[in-house]
């Protein structure tokens, strides 16, 4: 299990982080997301120990992610900028990761398969999407327990993006990884994460099981026959709200079936329910904070 126990990070004045709780148990895919500059590259940056919090504790099946060099071999960080040693090839950074990491030579042979690089490529000739991809096959060769992938997706085309989550749901199964995605592209996290957190503030508002947290908010489109009173919807909890004449679009995080009820408690002419996506979801924990999202 990954565990973030009171964690805070500052960059001289600026406060990044501040009194951050999170839990990701092992075998999940876990999507991270927040605004820009919410810090979501930084959280990762510090699972990953490349930076030392300020204060707190983040641990990896209890070991230390920051002081135990032995568990930060065991975590493959995909950052969203690569920086690779000029002149390099495919050969010359399998050769820096051996040296460094636990790798899995069988797995290396695969991805690079799987993934139609070549080890005489030379990395500063590769496009945008192979050097995504040049990085994924680093991560996964280093037979990880922990993977973090900052806009994981970013360059990749849809056949690539296809084979990643494959594998990915692969080694969850077999080896039960654990993987940690922060994306703007909250459609494909929707696609492959069974867990989210959202960061705002320096601090992981909401975090759950993504299914439930979706079954949990829903839009009800409600017509009445004449307006409702002012007080009518004062026992929901309401996320969102808009209404054109005697049609009333209300998002309310509830049980659906006791939200329903109610609402048929208020002698509507017409109730639609329609499921929330994630980016809504999103969309709505923030509105309900007051928080401008875009």
């Amino acid at each position: 299990m990954l565990r973030i126990e009171n964690l805070y990070k500052s960059f001289g004045d600026k406060e990044v982080l501040r009194n951050l709780n999170l839990q990701v148990e092992n075998g999940s895919i876990f999507g991270l997301v927040g605004v820009n500059g919410a810090g979501k590259s930084t959280l990762l940056r510090l699972i990953a120990g490349v930076y030392k919090a300020d204060e707190g504790k983040i641990t990896l099946d209890g070991a230390d992610t920051y002081s135990e060099e032995q568990i930060r071999r065991k975590i493959a960080f995909v950052p969203d900028e690569q920086y690779w040693p000029v002149g390099s090839t495919v050969r010359s950074l399998k050769l820096l990761y051996e040296s460094m990491y636990d790798f899995d030579e069988e797995a290396y042979r695969e991805y690079l398969n799987v993934f139609d690089l070549k080890e005489d490529m030379v990395v500063t000739n590769l496009s945008k999407g192979n050097k995504r991809r040049l990085a994924l096959l680093f991560a996964l060769s280093l037979h990880p327990q922990l993977i973090l992938l900052d806009e994981a997706y970013d360059g990749l085309e849809p056949l690539a993006r296809l084979k990643f989550k494959q594998i990915l749901a692969r080694l969850i199964e077999d080896e039960q990884i654990t993987v940690i995605i922060s994306s703007h592209n909250l459609k494909e996290l929707e696609d492959i994460c069974d867990s989210f957190g959202i960061l705002e503030n320096g601090q992981i508002v909401s975090y759950g099981d993504l299914l439930q947290s979706k079954e949990l908010i829903n839009k009800y489109q409600v017509v009445f026959r004449s307006e409702p009173a002012e007080d009518a919807f004062k026992d929901f909890d309401i996320l969102h709200q808009e209404h054109e004449g005697r049609v009333w679009k209300l998002v309310i995080r509830g049980v659906q079936e006791e939200v329903v009820e109610h609402l048929n408690g208020l002698n509507p002419v017409l109730l639609d329910v329609l499921q929330v996506n994630f980016e809504e979801l999103f969309i709505y924990e923030l509105e309900s904070r007051g928080t401008d999202h875009e």
